[in-house]
């Protein structure tokens, strides 16, 4: 899943090839993906791109006053071509959602949202104002906005009950982390993905608070400048747990193990960050705090 520093480099690069194109088409190959009828989307044809912003793990591309906004979720991503066939798509078939074409001085642009899997999340919106997209409206502060400190970090896990993995991943507490960066982040900070967030106390707190800047301002650093097809490999390059399970720890040299829950799993080092605890699988067991 694109999570705050890939889907940052996307905007950037969207940015960069769409400010002051035309919108010519859109085709909506997967009408699921599509979460709002009014205004239509046809209405973004014609309009010339304005502008192009994240908020959170939504990209949203302003449009004359339209918003057509997406969250590629789980498994979409984006494909861009400046040499497009122009061969029309068909309902259903392959793994487009949607298509937009653009003109620009240089030629024809197209862009293809796709969709990998069968369990299908990929979202798209046109709207008048992005906040009136829930998802949105309900985002908590960003990791890098002026008003995110350590003292903001600890009000919000002193408030909270939540096991501190799953406090990282809502979008409504910060916005933008997930499943990898929040495991990278709690290696980092040698903390248990299953500490109680209330529990930490203020060294802990600020271990933390390092640890996401860190870990997200490194990966932002590496993803800038690239183009989307390299982004998902350079997100890989640099994870030191997610994904490593039974590997050896970069810092210790414990093994990497794996929780697994329905339809995901979490990696952490037991010499790290539970003081050599096994945390037990919940498929068979209750978690080990």
């Amino acid at each position: 899943m694109p999570e705050l520093p890939e889907v940052a480099a996307l905007t950037d690069f969207l940015r960069g090839q769409l400010l002051g194109t035309v919108v010519t088409t859109i085709q909506i190959v997967s009408f699921a993906v599509l979460k709002t009828a009014d205004p239509p989307f046809s209405d973004l044809e014609g309009r010339t791109v304005t502008g192009v912003r994240r908020f959170g793990k939504f990209v949203c591309l302003e449009t004359d006053g339209l918003y057509f906004v997406f969250h590629l979720a789980r498994a979409g991503w984006v494909r861009f071509t400046d040499a497009p066939t122009g061969t029309p798509l068909k309902l259903g078939k392959g793994h487009i959602a949607a298509r937009l074409s653009f003109s620009s001085g240089t030629g024809p642009l197209d862009f293809d949202l796709t969709e990998a899997g069968t369990k299908k999340s990929l979202a798209v919106y046109v709207v008048r104002d992005p906040h009136d997209i829930p998802g949105i409206a309900a985002l908590g502060p960003d990791p890098f906005s002026p008003g995110f400190d350590v003292d903001a970090l600890a009000r919000i896990l002193g408030s909270s009950s939540q096991q501190v993995k799953g406090l990282l991943r809502s979008q409504s507490v910060i916005a933008g982390i997930g499943n990898a960066y929040s495991d990278e982040i709690l290696h980092a900070a040698r903390t248990s993905p299953f500490a109680v967030a209330k529990s930490l106390d203020r060294d802990a707190v600020g271990l933390l608070f390092d640890a996401i800047h860190e870990i997200l301002g490194t990966a932002l650093q590496d993803a800038r400048g690239k183009a989307p097809h390299e982004l998902k490999d350079t997100k890989r390059s640099h994870l030191r747990v997610h994904g490593r399970t039974g590997d050896a720890c970069p810092v210790c040299g414990d093994t990497i193990r794996e929780v697994s829950f329905a339809d995901t799993a979490l990696q952490y080092c037991p010499g790290c960050q539970t003081k050599g605890k096994i945390l037990v699988d919940r498929r068979t067991s209750r978690f080990l705090k």
